[in-house]
């Protein structure tokens, strides 16, 4: 059976991860995704590479795809793509704000040519106000938005450290695919094609919305005189590990909260709880043996501080009591108890992993220059228009041949522009 995005063609000029991940997620539902990249290949392909121009991350991002390489730069390059939009649906781009004008890629120059094109364009900042020309990256997005100091990690200078992946380009390219879909409906119920777009900074913003919106009762007690905590200490020329302090104390309301919904290490490893509800608080409580803990009471104050220094010491014993057993012990405690649970695992163990295996989540496929590999599937199952991997990531210029022969491109104009280093072809 075929995707429900079946038919649709998407030009994807895209670098490092948030469009990429809208494209992946696209030849997943079906669509003919093609990644145009320019001479030399996108850059990441050689991030982390054992094989010239062929890292797991790149490959992983761009599985399902097939690869174009044309020089943007050239106005021979920019004219070949001109010569596929009218077979275009879909355009994704997340190059810097304003590049897109300067290649002739922009969304007015290419809906003159199909004015039912569907245009993705993701930034760092948004595209009005005073930062939006200014270069933006997930880091940087994670900086500006909270998103690193909410994480609270430090490095071993005691500097900000990022979270481990790239969350605003991941929930940005997710964001897209979804969008992409509901502008794909919308033309078909109107035949209007529109433009779209989204950014690292609104995305980083939705990841933690619940901080970032403003509500004056409970800002009053919490958000408020925690900020003016932080302004007085850093004008007295404290660190940044003061900041994080602050931060950690101010939210000690969620330290009895944390006893059941957190990690804990074990004799050989660790463990995580995920217990949110009371039943599964009173069945983690019996496990571990310490029933008398009372913190979900109703008429518990987590503010008291009488109440944050006896979770706090809850969270001792709990500690100690953790480190008795093994994980396996403790997972089948507490799995026996229907308490959620898990070891903490490392990823590099889940292709081959009983339950990712049972529930299909890896594909094996064939790499063009690396071989068999197993890549992890889509995020999403459908029942009716199943979704698959189209194929493995494409090799640097593996499709140029075909997908410019299939727009009508004479094999003579292709030799020529490969010839002069306009085209790449494999």
């Amino acid at each position: 059976m075929a995707g429900v995005l079946d038919g649709i063609r998407v030009l994807e000029f895209s670098q490092i991860v948030a469009a990429p991940v809208a494209g992946v997620n696209l030849s997943d539902f079906g669509a003919d995704v093609i990644k145009v990249e320019p001479p030399g290949g996108e850059q990441t392909r050689n991030t982390g590479a054992v094989v010239p121009h062929e890292g797991k991350g790149f490959q992983a991002l761009n599985r399902g795809k097939r690869s174009l390489v044309v020089d943007l730069r050239d106005p021979r390059g920019q004219a070949m793509i001109h010569r596929l939009i009218p077979q275009t649906d879909v355009v994704l781009i997340n190059y810097r704000f304003g590049v897109s004008n300067r290649m002739g890629i922009d969304y007015d120059t290419l809906r003159a040519i199909r004015p039912d094109l569907i245009y993705w364009q993701n930034t760092g900042f948004g595209e009005q106000g005073p930062e939006a020309y200014r270069a933006g990256s997930d880091v940087v997005a994670q900086a500006y938005s909270g998103l690193m100091v909410n994480d609270a990690k430090t490095d071993e200078d005691g500097a900000p450290d990022l979270i481990s992946i790239p969350i605003a380009d991941i929930a940005s390219g997710f964001a897209a695919a979804m969008g992409v879909g509901m502008a794909l409906f919308h033309r078909e119920k109107t035949g209007e094609g529109q433009y779209l777009s989204t950014s690292l900074l609104r995305t980083s913003l939705f990841l933690q919305a619940g901080v970032v919106m403003r509500e004056p009762v409970t800002d009053s007690v919490l958000r408020d005189q925690m900020l003016a905590e932080i302004e007085e200490s850093l004008a007295a020329g404290n660190s940044y590990d003061s900041l994080l302090a602050i931060r950690k104390r101010r939210g000690g309301l969620r330290v009895a909260f944390r006893l059941y919904y957190g990690g804990y290490r074990a004799k050989d490893g660790a463990v995580v709880l995920g217990a949110l509800t009371k039943t599964n608080r009173d069945k983690m409580r019996d496990v571990i043996g310490f029933p008398e803990e009372d913190s979900d009471q109703p008429d518990y104050d987590s503010m008291d501080p009488a109440n944050i220094e006896r979770a706090h010491e809850w969270k001792r014993r709990f500690r100690a009591r953790f480190l008795e057993r093994t994980v396996a012990e403790w997972v089948r405690a507490f799995d026996a108890a229907g308490v959620p649970v898990s070891a903490v695992r490392n990823p590099e163990v889940l292709s081959d992993d009983p339950q990712v295996e049972a529930d299909g989540m890896m594909w094996d496929m064939e790499h063009s220059v690396t071989g068999p590999q197993r890549v992890v599937g889509p995020a999403v199952q459908m029942s009716a228009t199943p979704t698959r991997v189209q194929r493995a990531a494409p090799a640097l210029g593996e499709h140029t041949l075909e997908i410019l022969a299939g727009a009508g491109v004479s094999p003579a104009e292709i030799a020529a522009l490969c010839e002069c280093g306009v085209l790449v072809a494999r």
